[in-house]
């Protein structure tokens, strides 16, 4: 019943995380942690793991429909990567837990700009061209290394930052950024399993779902309404503020 219960999360992880461009993770460890009961420490590298198995199975799908710009992903990617590793470098030099405070109370900023904002002629796919170039390089980097700081996947940010800084459509940053966080969450998860703690019994029912789903998510995103993706992501950042503020308040209260 367990394994069931393990595929049946990492179809849903997959779903959501292949028509958002998030990844899943901010669904997945929560519901490791707190539904199956997973250390953490075990729970993180599972979820990266999934990442990359969602990236692989929905990127194929964009890339053959021409919704993933991949220019552009490869461009940010690298801002990213370079972000995480000196994220990774000055984490001993950062407090923890005001930067999650900042970076939840700016989730949640822009997870209430989409809930409120009106609907608007929606952006046709064929004809945009990137714009913003310096705003979207530096904001990958930032991405970058809040991921190696916090644990977070830069799709939260990354997707917004694409769609307003950027003028890219929504659905093309959301296909982009499927094609980035696989290659962020490879490089993260060899850290993890260097130190053991990639559990094969419980990552092979996460990845078999995870795949089911990313193509369920991918052949979904193209004939789902704009609007109706702005609002899903909406409620996926409000859960990544809310997580993101309790490690905030968690690390800074008095013990």
């Amino acid at each position: 019943m367990t394994l069931l219960f393990l595929i049946a999360a990492g179809v849903l992880s997959g779903t959501m995380g292949a028509l958002l461009g998030v990844g899943g993770g901010v669904i997945l460890v929560p519901t490791l942690v707190l539904g199956f009961q997973v250390p953490l420490e075990d729970a993180v590298p599972a979820s990266l793991m999934c990442v990359v198995a969602s990236s692989c199975g929905a990127s194929a799908s964009y890339l053959e429909r021409r919704l993933s710009d991949v220019r552009l992903g490869l461009t940010l990617e690298l801002a990213t990567v370079t972000g995480a590793i000196v994220g990774g470098l000055v984490a001993t030099l950062v407090a923890p837990a005001w930067v999650a405070l900042v970076f939840g109370l700016f989730a949640l900023y822009v997870s209430a700009q989409m809930l409120l904002a009106r609907g608007g002629r929606e952006q046709r796919i064929e004809d945009y061209t990137p714009t913003n170039y310096p705003l979207g390089i530096s904001g990958s980097f930032v991405a970058g290394s809040l991921s190696a700081l916090l644990g977070v996947g830069g799709g939260p940010l990354k997707v917004p930052l694409m769609t307003y800084g950027m003028r890219v459509p929504f659905k093309v940053a959301s296909a982009t950024s499927n094609l980035m966080i696989g290659v962020t969450g490879a490089a993260s998860v060899a850290a993890y399993a260097w130190r053991g703690h990639v559990k094969l019994a419980l990552v092979a029912p996460l990845v078999v779902g995870v795949l089911a789903g990313a193509s369920v998510g991918s052949r979904l995103m193209p004939r789902v309404p704009t609007a109706v993706l702005r609002r899903l992501f909406a409620g996926v950042l409000l859960m990544v503020a809310a997580q993101m503020l309790w490690k905030g308040a968690e690390g800074l209260w008095p013990k």
